[in-house]
Formats: C-alpha cells, structure tokens, sequence
C-alpha cells in the first residue's frame, strides 16, 4: 500500500483499539455495577468509595486499557531521544494549565446546564467533595498513570511520524472524549493539549504524569478539603437579623472561612499568571518536522477520517449525549 494508505490504516487501527477498550470498559463496569447490585441490593447505593472506584478503574487499567493497546501494536512507535525538563520550565508550564483547566471546567459546567435545563449533575465534582482517601489513591496516583501512558505514550508515540501538531491533538481529543461527560470535556481536552505537548518534546512520561497528579490534587483532593473547612450549609441558613446567631457562626467558621479565602486568592493570582504565561510565551512552543508529516489539510482527513476513530468519536459523543441527561 502507499504511504498515504497506510497512514489511513495505522490512525484507523489506533480508533479500533480505542474502540475495544471503551466497550470493554463500560461493558465490564456495567456488568460488575449490576452484580454489586445483586449482592447489596439497596445498600450497593451506600457503598464505599474505594469499591466503586475498584469497580470501575479497575476493569479500565486491568483489562480494557491492555486490550485496547493489543490492536495499537500494530501501529509501530517512532523512537525518538529524551530531554530533560527544567524546574522552572515545569512550573511555568504547569501555571499555563490553571487557565485551561478553569476555563475549560466553566465552558463544560455552563453548557451542561444549558443543554440539561440546569438538571445535569456532575458527578466527579460529587465525588471530590465526600473527602475519601480513595479518591487519593485511584484519582491522584494511578489515574495520571495509566491515563498517562494510554493517551500519551502509546497513541502519540505511534503517531507523531505523522505531524506533531496533528499527535497531540488526536491524544488530547481522544482522551477529552474517554471522560464521557460534558463537565469534564473541555479541560480535558485543554489540559491533553498541554501534556501532549510536554510527552513530545521530551519523550518521558514523567513529566506529564507529574503534572497531571498535580492537576488531580489539587482539584480532586485539596480544593474540597478546603472548602469542607467551612460549614456551608450553616452559613445558607443562617438569620441575616440575628446578630447573636451570626456572631456565633462566624466564630465557629471564621479559621475555615480564612482558609477558603486565602486559597481562592492564590488559585486567581496563580491562574492570572497561567493567563500571562500564556499569552507572552505562546511563541515558544517548539514544534519540528515529523519524517512522514502529512501535507497541511490533509491530516485531520487522514486522521480523524477513517473508520476506527469515525465510531469511537461517535460512541463518545453518545455516552457524552447520554451522561448530559441523567441516561448513563
């Protein structure tokens, strides 16, 4: 086959095993989900976090993620060599993703009221702010792991041949997609960009799985411990006309009140900066010449157009449909 043809076959290969991953991985979540139910009946609603974590990552990690890549081997990876990362490279980098991230979290939150007539319901979000050690454990520590590794290293490292340019937005829009909700969408599109860009031009998972724990920390674990520091259904219902019980409130919440504003102060100045960075080193992005770059109008059609990535950008968009009104 030409070059172009086998261009065609290698990204459509890379969409099938994307495809067999995600069935795998919401068939083995269903299917475990109505076992638990079996087995729990009404309680399988009150059950522990670290379960349902187990029985959803669990089947993702173990078996669907392996599953998916036996399909993507057949596309060769293109060794390239390894740099380094400064620290303040790194930091200047991660400050950029604090804009993405809150204004793509804003564009997802924003339309799924819209789209849902306000009855959407994030779910994550839900699950950050119940403060479980296993959000820790398979939020912050094994998802950037193997998200990391799936999205990054084995789907850019077997298709930046092809165009750098064209690598990272394939990764950063497959693994938008894999979240399968609208809340999630956007900053992880955004933040796939910024990782993409980070594994190529270093070619080590080490950086943009550091920077991706980072991200998960801070949204997944400290920002809601933060927040519980103050009692915020108490301060809804408190008496505006009673000084007395307003007095009280405030001494009972006044540390913890602190303590959300001085974070939510850093989190702007922090996020100001990002915006900044943004903005003045957008010229510094490096980009370089692939052995077989696909001629510019031409990639996106190669890429995104055959059949493999043509479902498994479909069957996301469905779920993603699905998930807006309540139905996944």
């Amino acid at each position: 086959m030409d070059w172009l043809t086998q261009a065609r076959w290698r990204f459509g290969r890379i969409g099938a095993g994307a495809c067999v991953m995600l069935a795998a991985w919401v068939v083995l979540n269903v299917a475990l989900s109505v076992i638990l139910v079996r087995i729990m009946g009404e309680g399988a609603a009150n059950a522990p976090l670290w379960l349902m974590f187990l029985i959803s990552s669990g089947p993702l990690y173990l078996i669907a993620m392996p599953a998916g890549l036996m399909l993507m081997r057949a596309v060769p990876e293109l060794p390239t060599r390894r740099f380094g990362m400064t620290p303040g490279r790194f930091v200047t980098l991660l400050l950029m993703c604090l804009p993405i991230m809150y204004g793509g979290n804003i564009i997802g939150t924003v339309l799924s009221a819209v789209l849902s007539g306000g009855a959407a319901e994030n779910s994550v979000a839900n699950l950050a702010m119940a403060n479980d050690p296993a959000m820790l454990v398979f939020g912050v520590i094994l998802a950037p792991i193997f998200e990391e590794w799936m999205f990054r290293k084995q789907i850019i490292s077997r298709t930046r041949r092809y165009g750098e340019k064209l690598s990272i937005l394939l990764s950063a829009l497959m693994f938008g997609l894999f979240h399968l909700n609208l809340f999630q969408f956007f900053y992880a599109f955004g933040l796939g960009l910024m990782f993409g860009y980070v594994y190529m031009r270093t070619s080590q998972l080490r950086y943009s799985i550091a920077m991706h724990m980072i991200v998960n920390f801070n949204g997944s674990v400290l920002a809601p411990w933060v927040i519980s520091q103050v009692d915020l259904e108490a301060l809804a219902n408190a008496d505006p006309t009673d000084p007395a019980a307003a007095q009280a409130l405030l001494a009972q919440n006044g540390a913890g009140m602190m303590l959300v504003t001085g974070y939510g102060l850093l989190l702007i100045g922090l996020t100001i900066a990002g915006v900044v960075l943004l903005i003045a080193k957008r010229r510094a992005f490096e980009f370089y010449v692939t052995p077989e770059q696909l001629p510019k109008g031409l990639g996106g059609q190669v890429a995104f157009g055959n059949p493999g990535m043509v479902v498994y950008i479909a069957v996301c968009v469905v779920l993603m449909a699905l998930s807006v009104y309540g139905l996944f």
